[in-house]
């Protein structure tokens, strides 16, 4: 048997992310329902598991026709579950398979309203404009935790930009938002998009906290984080982050209209809207997220950049005209 060269194509979409409610992601998601319902195609993708493997070793390996293997490989390949590809054999050339994913998300939640013009800024997580925290508090970054635990002068490094996880157990935290008002569109909608949870001393899974949202200081309200997740890896989350620690979170999208304010789509607070936010009056947009000293439950926060958790952003804030 020649030696298998490993596939180029590996390195294509790893970790897919899909959304009932897109209509662009409608049709994959039946492939990959499609290729998910066969016990044949599952135990492929075991074979597969990031090793390459022409498709006659597959077809030796599970005791099936070349051509049954090579069918329920074309259904994989639609479904961007494998990849492909033509290398040099003994006698002439072969197929060889491997995985293309590592893992698969599957979101339902409705998106923003997009039919009109939309502005995106995604913030880095590290990018704040002020802060008041106390301990337990920190920051990590790619290579793992910034500086040292517990000390609110680190929010201050320079380090702070590379952040892309950071803590703390109660006070406050603002980001602004660059904004010029357009002379020419009328803005539907604002929002926000972030992923959080609580923050515990390592992880706990019943660990409540009272998150505070405000915009250009008008609160919102606050959402009940459940839990300060940390039972499994994080999808993004680097291996220099070890177990045993907080590891991903909830994305969550916090929306204005001019009707009211409102939580992943639905109504939060009514006395909090568009024209209420006076948008006009700055040349930025205040998100300040709060652990009220006075809340029922302080149990912390977590905030995730592209780099941690499960989902590749920051804070993203969508003006929607």
């Amino acid at each position: 048997m020649p030696k298998i060269r490993r596939p180029i194509a590996i390195i294509g979409e790893r970790n897919i992310n899909l959304n009932l409610a897109d209509e662009v992601d409608k049709d994959q998601i039946v492939r990959i329902g499609k290729a998910l319902s066969s016990p044949v195609k599952i135990e492929i993708l075991n074979l597969l598991n990031d090793k390459a493997m022409p498709m006659q070793e597959i077809a030796q390996a599970l005791d099936l026709a070349i051509s049954s293997v090579y069918m329920h490989i074309q259904d994989l390949e639609k479904a961007k579950l494998v990849v492909t590809e033509t290398q040099p054999g003994l006698k002439g050339s072969m197929r060889v398979c491997v995985t293309s994913m590592e893992s698969i998300y599957l979101e339902n939640r409705p998106k923003p309203d997009s039919s009109g013009k939309t502005i995106t800024s995604n913030m880095p997580i590290g990018n704040y404009f002020d802060f008041k925290v106390k301990p337990t508090c920190g920051m990590a970054d790619i290579s793992g935790p910034i500086e040292t635990y517990d000390s609110p002068q680190i929010f201050y490094s320079p380090k702070r930009m590379n952040a892309q996880l950071l803590w703390f157990h109660q006070g406050f935290i603002e980001y602004r938002f660059p904004y010029t008002p357009s002379t020419t569109l009328t803005l539907k909608e604002l929002s926000f998009s972030l992923e959080f949870c609580s923050e515990a001393p390592g992880y706990a899974d019943d660990w409540p906290s009272d998150i505070t949202f405000s915009i250009n200081t008008h609160e919102l309200g606050y959402f009940r984080s459940p839990s300060d997740f940390g039972v499994r890896r994080g999808r993004l989350t680097p291996a220099a982050w070890p177990l045993g620690r907080t590891q991903y979170g909830l994305l969550k999208t916090i929306s204005v209209k001019s009707d009211g304010s409102y939580m992943d789509g639905k109504l939060w607070n009514e006395k909090v809207t568009l024209s209420t936010l006076n948008l006009d009056e700055n040349p930025y947009i205040s998100l300040l997220i709060e652990i009220k000293e006075d809340a029922e439950y302080v149990g912390g926060i977590n905030i995730f950049g592209e780099n941690y958790g499960d989902y590749p952003q920051g804070i993203i804030m969508s003006l929607i005209y």
